[in-house]
């Protein structure tokens, strides 16, 4: 806080001090009694500066004060965007269902997802086009996990998913859209540069980071290579991505866009438990813990160190310790090349 020492104590002395000698300060005194309120005003100012300081910077802005600061670079916060999919039902014989029917999961939070066109049970069937009904990530469902239908839809006995529903993403982070604000800074543009190429693929919805590779298959050749929010990126990204930048690319370059590919890391070894520690709960914890790890290192860190995932070992509070901790079957450091990223492939832990 820049002015944490600008209480209206302070400040209340302060006016004292700069009054005239001559007159009375003491408290109940005119002089005191009416700089009193003037001085909680003051620190109620000062407090408000300090919060705006904070909105105003681009390191520390955050919400719709980020977008103002990042707006100044002609940069925008990328929205949500809701997974779409396809959605059997089965059911009587010409009965219609109509565009907006609602569907869900199953569970105590269900996932709602809404029909995008009419449809009409034909030899007992119907497959229509579908969308979340909120956007973002958790609409990206695998096959089979819609059981339900909401509302008074008539005629119909069940309705599933068989493929999976995609293309969900989350509302741009404010640590994303700062990071691309800085980089936008820190990395001049200039007419078809590396830093060109890497901004175009940045604005679309999904990408998380980009690698450029200029000239690499002789002149005029760009390679793009994307990562995904979450990973290694689908092909209907990878499509967007060589889309919007065929729109903005400069006459002449030939462009191949490819998304990052998976490099396959298993996790073993054996832990020894707290009392009443669950296993299975363990493990579910520290799954997560590796993933986020192995998220920060793709494309930043091309080496997955077998020191970090026995720190988070240690950190859990429910392993005492462990033993024979293997990567892909080895005891050692595990070196990333080109432009995979490490991918948690198995976790097998044991309790000893």
């Amino acid at each position: 806080m820049a002015y944490e020492n600008e209480t209206k104590e302070t400040i209340h002395q302060r006016m004292l001090d700069a009054s005239p000698s001559d007159v009375d300060k003491r408290p109940g005194a005119v002089t005191y009694d009416l700089t009193g309120p003037t001085a909680v005003e003051a620190e109620t100012i000062y407090v408000e500066l300090d919060a705006f300081s904070n909105k105003a910077f681009p390191d520390t802005a955050y919400d719709e004060w980020l977008d103002r600061v990042a707006a100044s670079v002609n940069i925008t916060r990328r929205p949500a965007v809701k997974a779409t999919g396809r959605v059997a039902f089965a059911g009587t014989e010409g009965t219609t269902i109509p565009k907006g029917s609602e569907v869900s999961t199953e569970g105590n939070t269900p996932i709602y997802f809404i029909t995008t066109a009419d449809a009409t049970i034909v030899n007992g069937t119907a497959t229509v086009a579908a969308e979340a009904k909120v956007a973002g990530a958790s609409g990206n469902i695998g096959p089979g996990v819609i059981k339900l239908t909401t509302g008074n839809i008539t005629g119909i006995t069940s309705v599933t998913n068989t493929a999976e529903f995609d293309g969900g993403v989350d509302r741009e982070s404010d640590d994303s859209l700062r990071k691309r604000y800085f980089e936008r800074v820190q990395r001049p543009i200039t007419s078809g540069n590396p830093n060109h190429f890497r901004k175009w693929a940045l604005e679309v919805v999904g990408v998380r980071d980009v690698r450029v590779y200029p000239v690499w298959n002789g002149p005029l050749t760009v390679k793009v290579v994307i990562l995904a929010d979450d990973g290694v990126p689908s092909q209907t990204l990878i499509d967007a991505t060589k889309v919007h930048i065929e729109t903005e690319r400069p006459i002449g370059a030939d462009v191949t866009v490819i998304g990052a590919i998976d490099f396959g890391i298993d996790v073993a070894a054996t832990l020894y438990l707290t009392s009443g520690a669950d296993l299975g709960a363990v493990q579910e914890a520290i799954t997560a813990e590796i993933n986020e790890y192995f998220r920060e290192l793709a494309f930043s860190d091309p080496v997955v160190r077998i020191s970090a995932i026995q720190r988070i070992l240690l950190d859990n509070a429910s392993i005492r310790d462990y033993a024979g901790l293997m990567l892909n079957g080895g005891t050692g450091n595990i070196e990333i090349v080109g432009d995979a990223i490490p991918v948690l492939r198995t976790v097998n832990f044991v309790a000893g």
